[in-house]
C-alpha cells in the first residue's frame, strides 16, 4: 500500500498585500482529473493585480484565494502517474456554443486556476482536469516550463495580428510576456522588431531576446513611438505604453492589446487612432492548442525561454517572492513549491 502523501501546503492570499501559508487536506481527484504534485508556478502580472489591488479587473477577492496559473507538475498516481506535465490553466465548460465554435477561452462559466473563486498552483498538491495537463519533455525544466503559458499567449496574440514574414512589429512593454513575444516574433519570421520599456534591465534583456532596436522610454512621449511599425503589441498594461502603440503602427494597422491595465481603464490619444483608423484587437489569454504548440517550439530549438527565470522561491518565501514581483527588479520570478534548488 502507498504511504498516504503529507499534507498540502498552501499560499492563500487573504486580502491585499496579505498572504498565508496554511496546511490543508490533499485534495482528492474526480474521474475526469489527476492529481498534481506542483513543481514550479510563475508570478506574473495578473498575480500582482491580485496581490496588491485584491482584485483583477472587475473581479474582486471575496474569499482566500490560492493564486498562480502558470504552473508545472508531476501527476501522482492513475495511468499517468510520475509524468511530468505543463498545465492550461483554463478549464471551459465544453459544452457552450463558444467552446463548441474553438472559442473556449471565451467560455463565460469557465474555471480559471488562480482567478476567483478557483484556487490556482501556489501549493504543494492540487487536482486538475487531465485533458489540461500536457506532456512536457525532459529537456523542458520545470522552472522554464512555467513560461510555456505565457508563450501560449504569445502565440494566439500572434495569430490574432495576422503576422506575416517582412512585416515590422513593436513590443511596448518588456517583462516577461513582451520578453517571451519577441522570441515568438522571430520563430515566426519577424526579422525588424522595435522594443521599449521603462527599465533599463528589461531593454537589455528586449536585446538579448532578439529584438532589432530597443529604447529605453522616457516621461512624456516615448522615442519609440517615432519609429514606424505594421503591427504593435501593447505588454504593459499602462496607457503610455498603448499611446506609443498608437503612435508607432501605421495608417490602417492593429494594435494587441495584452497587457491587463491597473484600475480596469485604458486611455489612448484619439486623433493619430482616428485618422489612422486603427485596429484595437484586445488579448485573452491561449486557445487550447497553443499549449502544445508552444511545448513543441521549445522542445525544437525555435523557440528558446533561457535566460529568462531570474528569481527561484521555495512555498515557505511566497511573500519575499511577491515582493520581488512589486519591486519589478528582474524578470521572471518563479516559485518552487518543493523548495527552489
Amino acid at each position: 500500500m502507498t504511504d498516504p502523501p503529507p499534507p498540502a501546503r498552501v499560499a492563500r492570499l487573504h486580502g491585499w498585500r496579505d498572504l498565508r501559508l496554511h496546511d490543508e487536506p490533499v485534495p482528492v481527484a474526480t474521474a475526469d482529473e489527476v492529481l498534481l504534485r506542483v513543481t514550479a508556478v510563475g508570478l506574473c502580472g495578473s498575480d500582482l493585480h491580485w496581490y496588491r489591488e485584491g482584485a483583477i479587473g472587475d473581479t474582486e477577492l471575496e474569499a482566500p484565494l490560492v493564486l498562480g496559473h502558470e504552473f508545472a507538475g508531476v501527476i501522482v498516481g492513475g495511468p499517468r502517474d510520475g509524468e511530468r506535465v505543463a498545465v492550461d490553466p483554463a478549464a471551459p465548460c465544453e459544452q457552450c456554443e463558444l467552446c463548441r465554435s474553438g472559442r473556449g477561452r471565451l467560455c463565460p462559466t469557465m474555471r480559471f486556476a488562480g482567478v476567483a473563486p478557483t484556487d490556482g498552483a501556489l501549493r504543494t498538491w492540487m487536482t486538475w482536469p487531465a485533458s489540461r495537463c500536457i506532456s512536457l519533455p525532459d529537456a523542458i525544466a520545470a522552472p522554464e516550463a512555467t513560461l510555456l503559458e505565457v508563450l501560449g499567449i504569445a502565440l494566439h496574440a500572434i495569430d490574432l495580428a495576422g503576422i506575416e514574414p517582412g512585416m515590422t512589429a513593436g513590443v511596448y512593454g518588456c517583462g516577461p510576456v513582451g520578453l517571451v513575444l519577441i522570441r515568438a516574433l522571430r520563430a515566426v519570421g519577424i526579422a525588424r522588431i522595435i522594443a521599449t520599456d521603462r527599465l533599463t534591465h528589461r531593454v537589455t534583456a528586449a536585446d538579448d531576446s532578439g529584438a532589432t532596436t530597443s529604447v529605453l522610454a522616457a516621461d512624456g512621449l516615448d522615442p519609440a513611438a517615432a519609429i514606424p511599425v505594421d503591427v504593435a503589441f501593447e505588454c504593459a498594461g499602462e496607457d503610455a505604453a498603448l499611446d506609443t502603440a498608437v503612435r508607432a503602427v501605421g495608417p490602417g494597422g492593429r494594435v494587441l492589446l495584452v497587457g491587463i491595465p491597473e484600475g480596469d481603464r485604458y486611455v489612448f490619444p484619439a486623433s493619430p487612432a482616428r485618422r489612422k483608423e486603427l485596429n484595437l484587437q484586445l488579448v485573452r489569454r491561449m486557445e487550447a492548442p497553443d499549449l502544445p504548440r508552444a511545448i513543441d517550439l521549445v522542445a525544437s530549438g525555435a523557440v528558446s525561454l533561457g535566460g529568462l527565470v531570474s528569481h527561484r522561491f521555495g512555498l515557505e518565501a511566497a511573500p519575499e517572492a511577491f515582493q520581488k514581483l512589486v519591486s519589478r527588479a528582474g524578470l521572471k520570478v518563479v516559485v518552487e513549491p518543493e523548495g527552489a534548488r
